[in-house]
């Protein structure tokens, strides 16, 4: 099992994974039709379904196109939102591409109908990979857009948190340096933290993506992982993990956000002046 990092629009993911005894292939998060199918043809695989995280366009917008280039194309989900739906899926479900198993594991809270996708093959040495959409990102969750957070408690702990620790985690967007950064902030003593944040910014200078982590490392650095952890506790003044949940995600919304570096070619254009003819008034 071969796992393809496709970076896409602003900052999203969408992957590839190849079954390579077979040389089928499954998407996951297919944002981006053309760029998809230039990689299935480099390649050389046939693209034979897509598992979609939940509806959100930056997700799911390539699914009517590649349902109509490619007749047959299976689009799994769990959500009847999300674009050229052909099987919907439930919590645990298993499904089979070749030597690679899936479990989708259902995480309602970034969207009501959220599904994550487990995949492993029997016995292959590789550590076994979660595609977790935008429930669970590296240093970070999503945003509680259509849940609570009891629901991301639960997502978090009992369902995602109970994986394998080797388990590789395949993330929907790029925003490791931003999650770590506040998670600085809420323990600004752990060591983890600050190498990692240094490892992300090192990534992003770059431009190499900061996936895949493992669960084991999210559970070092992740706050929202870290609910119980004292440091944690004391950051939101809440004892009740899911109150330290609830906290840490308002906290997160309200962080704030980096100031944008001046694009160098603009302000050069501004110093060489440029851009006086149009700022002169008319």
């Amino acid at each position: 099992m071969k796992v393809k990092v496709i970076s896409v629009l602003e900052d999203n993911y969408m992957y590839l994974v190849i079954e390579e005894s077979t040389r089928d292939a499954v998407a996951v998060d297919a944002a981006v039709p053309k760029r998809l199918l230039e990689i299935v043809r480099k390649e050389d695989v046939v693209l034979r379904a897509v598992l979609t995280t939940h509806h959100h366009w930056d997700h799911a917008r390539g699914n009517e196109e590649l349902a109509r280039l490619c007749p047959g194309l299976r689009v799994y989900g769990a959500d009847e939102r999300i674009g050229a739906l052909t099987h919907k899926v439930t919590h645990n479900q298993e499904l089979t591409f070749g030597a690679i198993r899936v479990r989708c594991l259902f995480t309602p809270c970034h969207t009501s109908g959220h599904m994550c996708y487990f995949m492993w093959e029997d016995g292959s040495p590789d550590a076994p990979a979660l595609f977790s959409g935008d429930t669970l990102f590296v240093g970070g969750c999503g945003k509680f857009f259509e849940g609570t957070a009891e629901q991301m408690y639960t997502n978090l702990t009992q369902i995602l948190g109970a994986l394998p620790k080797e388990t590789k985690v395949f993330c929907g967007h790029e925003c490791t340096v931003r999650n770590l950064k506040f998670a600085l902030k809420v323990e600004p003593e752990n060591e983890i933290v600050k190498k990692k944040l240094a490892w992300a910014k090192q990534r992003d200078d770059e431009d190499l993506p900061t996936v895949p982590s493992t669960l084991q490392e999210e559970f070092l650095y992740n706050p929202f992982l870290r609910v119980t952890e004292e440091p944690v506790q004391k950051f939101t003044g809440k004892t009740d993990p899911v109150e330290v949940l609830r906290t840490l995600r308002t906290e997160k919304d309200n962080f704030k956000k980096p100031k944008e570096r001046p694009n160098p070619q603009a302000m050069l254009a501004f110093d060489w002046g440029l851009f006086s003819p149009f700022l002169e008034k008319k």
